[in-house]
This record gives structure tokens, C-alpha cells and sequence, in this order.
């Protein structure tokens, strides 16, 4: 059902035309976001430059029954943003201040649409550190990254965005203002409001502004690569630094594929006659940095490891560093379509299950390469393809659902930290069970009994 004139007209009004796109040619960027293979025209896009704004755009919505997708940069990968037939677009991307940095209690407070790089940068420049780290923080929006509850590098020894998030703003689909959580660290008043929007994909609510929690930036870090002939020593050589009661900041892997592909790419001068690549950080005391740098380097070549790359500046840190976060853009140079996947597995299952994407790949004639957390058991299958071909598309997904169903068979999940969205909502019910879903499929008619946030989503 096309959207209708007068709600159009109504939002032209609130926003001015300026601030509502209908138009063919301004509403295609919309249509999709960083989900391969996937797209939907909206059949509108508003701009709102605050709450207020937000809050009378759902009003209006609600009232018509028109469905609403929030949407920041769209840097999703599970089509969490990506629109509803003839629906809304809302974005938020002018919602993009800083609106406070407490260094008495540590703690950030901005809008939505600020970016993930904007906030890191106004935490430095205070002496101060935000963690979370995902691979799209240069152009992702905070908002974004609490409804995805995104992770990143980093996650291993700092969690991920939810450990940082003290409270939000969020706007009920009826256009009612709620604010939850506040500058206490410690706060047991009643149900945590703030944990059931995050990572809720915009299915509940819409955030318009977040308070952060900051920590004391790291003294010293120190930057390791290491490279194994065998998959299997990589693994053992993670199990083995986590035993030893160490926390690296960073704990990548990459694959023969991959590195291949971020060889010819970054040009960094990586060893291709090797399974497994891994990068290590630890950060820290300086003192405590050495020492545990030296015992990582010493577990890597007990596991097999001819030489491991410590750097010995900030810039060749952040070229060794590259290696891992170059992966991705690296392996979609290779193919015309790029599908990354996440998924999570106990850390002692990890050499299992990248062997098991080797053999499922091999199984339906794929090419790919893997990568990701091998620190928190958290992998990204990135199969090389071209959603052009039917067939092989038909064999992507084929595969895609042999390695959810084997993730939950070891005991892992369908997604560390990408989401559910449109993606993978078809393997929730295996992943959760009968209760649970049943339970957030009734939060969410509580909370938004129109049902007209990010309609087609998770369920």
C-alpha cells in the first residue's frame, strides 16, 4: 500500500520538504543498507533534528499505521535497517551532537546519530577511553550500535557496547519520551529498562540520545602478529594465553584466504605460506604490557609459531593491526558480492567449527574466507560470491544454514554481534526455543501494539 498523501504532507509540515524525501532518485541510498544482496524502496525518508521531532514523526506514523525503520549510517549486516515496502525511513543522522563529557563521573552523553570514531575521539582528547570497537566505528552511528549491541575488536578484555551503556532516551512508537538508566554506578531500582532496548534493532523504541560510560585510558599497548602452519595451533595458542590468566585487548585470527586477499590489498608483507594468522594487543600498566607481550610471544612459538612480528612503534602497531582490520574490504575486492556472516562458538570449539565452514564451502563449490574474535569465539564466514548467479546464491544459503545449525549444536549462537534483522530471523526459534520467543514476541506487542517498528524484523 502506497504511503499516503496526507501523512506526507503532515511530515512536510512538521520537518519542512526540505527534511522529507519521496523522490525516486533521493530515496535509493535508503534502500538498502550494508546487508549483501538485499534491497526495498521506502516510500519516504524523514530527517528529524531532535526528539520533538522524532517523537511527533511517530505520532503521526502510529495514528496512520504506516511502518517506521530507524535508521543511522546503514551499516548493518543482518538487514536490520533495511526499509519496509512504501514504509518510513526515519534517520538520524542530524542528531549528531556531543552533548556532555563528565570526567568527575566518566561518563558521554550525546545524541543518536553521533558516530562511534566522533565519540572515541572526544574520550581521548579527555584523557579518557571508549572501548567498543566495531569494524564500521568511522562511519556508524551510536544509536545504531545500541540497537545492534555491536561488538568489535576489542571485546575480548572490554565487552561490548552494552557494558557501556548508562542510560538512554527512546521514543515509544505512541511518540512518548522515556528515559532510563542514569550516571549511578550502581542502580537495582526497579527492571533494567535500559538493557531491554539494547540490541533490541529497533523494534521497541527509538533511541535519540545515550549516556556512555568511559574508563582511564590505557598506558601502554603493545602489538603482536603470529603466524601457524595448522589452524589448530592458533587455537591451542589462544586456549593457552587464556589459561596463563591473560586478557589480550585484541585476539584476531584470519585464514590461508584472507590473508591472501589482505596481502594483496594492504601490501603488509604477510607470510602466505601459513593456515592461521594471529594478531595480539595488550594494553595496560607498561610494565604489565612487557611482560605479558613476552609470555604471549613465548606460548606462540610453544604452539608452533617460527616468528611472531612485535612492533616496536605507534605506526608499525597500526600496520600490523591492519592485517586484521582490513579483512573485510580486502576479501570484497575478490567477488562481485560479499556476504559476511557472524556467528559465536565456546573458544574450544573454534578450530572445530572454522574446519566445519571448510568443508561445508567445499561441499557447495564456495569460495571463502574466514576471520574475526578468535579471543571470544566469535567468526565471520565471508563467502565470495555474485548475487547475479541464482544458483549459486541458492548454494550460499544452503551452506549459511548448515553452520547455524552446527554453531548450536556446539553451543554457540546464530550472531555475536551483527543481529538478527531480516538475515537470520528464520533461525531464532532453533537458537532461543519456544518460551523465549514467545516472551519477546509479547514484550514486543506490549511496548508497540500497532506494530510499526521495523515490521519484518527478528520474528
Amino acid at each position: 500500500m502506497a504511503l499516503p498523501e496526507t501523512v506526507v504532507a503532515d511530515l512536510k509540515r512538521l520537518l519542512g520538504p526540505e527534511n522529507v524525501l519521496t523522490a525516486k532518485e533521493d530515496l535509493i541510498p535508503y534502500s538498502f543498507d550494508g546487508t549483501a544482496a538485499l534491497s526495498q524502496m521506502p516510500g519516504a525518508v524523514v530527517l528529524p533534528r531532535n526528539t520533538e521531532q522524532v517523537a511527533a514523526v511517530l505520532r503521526i506514523a502510529n495514528a496512520a499505521r504506516v511502518p517506521v525503520v530507524t535508521r543511522g549510517s546503514g551499516t548493518g549486516l543482518s538487514g536490520g535497517s533495511l526499509p519496509v515496502a512504501d514504509g518510513l525511513v526515519l534517520c538520524l543522522v542530524h542528531l549528531n551532537r556531543v552533548l556532555e563529557l563528565d570526567r568527575a563521573n566518566l561518563t558521554l552523553r550525546c545524541e543518536a546519530g553521533t558516530l562511534t570514531q566522533t565519540i572515541a575521539e572526544a574520550a581521548v582528547q579527555a584523557g579518557l577511553f571508549y572501548p567498543p570497537d566495531p569494524g564500521s566505528m568511522k562511519i556508524s552511528t551510536i544509536g545504531g550500535n545500541v540497537a545492534e549491541n555491536s561488538g568489535g575488536l576489542r571485546g575480548l578484555k572490554y565487552g561490548v557496547t552494552r557494558n557501556y551503556v548508562m542510560g538512554l532516551e527512546v521514543v515509544l512508537p505512541d511518540g512518548e519520551v522515556l528515559w532510563t538508566g542514569n550516571q549511578c554506578v550502581k542502580d537495582v531500582a526497579g527492571y533494567s529498562l535500559r538493557d531491554l532496548f539494547i540490541g533490541s534493532e529497533g523494534t521497541l523504541g527509538v533511541i535519540t540520545k545515550v549516556l556512555l560510560r568511559l574508563i582511564p585510558k590505557p598506558a601502554a599497548k603493545r602489538t603482536l602478529l603470529a603466524t601457524f602452519a595448522r589452524m589448530d595451533q592458533a587455537a591451542q595458542t589462544v586456549s593457552d594465553i587464556i589459561a596463563a590468566q591473560i586478557i589480550p585487548c585484541t585476539l584476531e585470527f584470519l585464514d590461508r584466504t584472507t590473508i591472501a586477499c589482505v596481502d594483496d590489498y594492504a601490501q603488509i608483507g604477510l607470510p602466505r605460506d601459513c593456515e592461521a594468522l594471529l594478531l595480539m594487543e595488550t594494553d595496560g600498566h607498561p610494565a604489565v604490557v612487557e611482560e605479558e607481550a613476552a609470555r604471549m610471544v613465548e606460548l606462540a612459538r610453544r604452539n608452533g609459531c617460527p616468528e611472531v612480528r612485535v612492533a616496536q612503534t605507534e605506526e608499525e602497531a597500526v600496520k600490523l593491526a591492519s592485517a586484521r582490520r582490513t579483512a573485510f574490504s580486502a576479501l570484497a575486492r575478490v567477488a562481485p558480492t560479499t556476504i559476511l556472516e557472524d556467528i559465536t562458538v565456546p573458544r574450544s570449539e573454534l578450530a572445530r567449527m572454522v574446519r566445519f565452514v571448510e568443508a561445508v564451502a567445499a561441499k557447495y563449490r564456495l569460495r571463502v574466507g574466514t576471520f574475526g574474535h578468535m579471543g571470544d569465539g566469535n567468526l565471520h564466514p565471508t563467502f565470495l560470491t555474485d548475487e547475479r548467479n541464482a544458483e549459486e546464491m541458492h548454494r550460499v544459503e544452503e551452506a549459511f544454514k548448515e553452520l547455524f545449525a552446527e554453531a548450536i549444536r556446539l553451543g554457540g549462537t546464530i550472531t555475536g554481534e551483527h543481529g538478527v534483522g531480516v538475515a537470520k530471523k528464520a533461525f531464532l526459534p532453533a537458537f532461543a526455543g519456544e518460551a523465549s520467543m514467545r516472551v519477546m514476541r509479547e514484550l514486543r506487542r506490549v511496548l508497540d501494539p500497532n506494530g510499526i517498528l521495523n515490521p519484518g524484523k527478528m520474528f
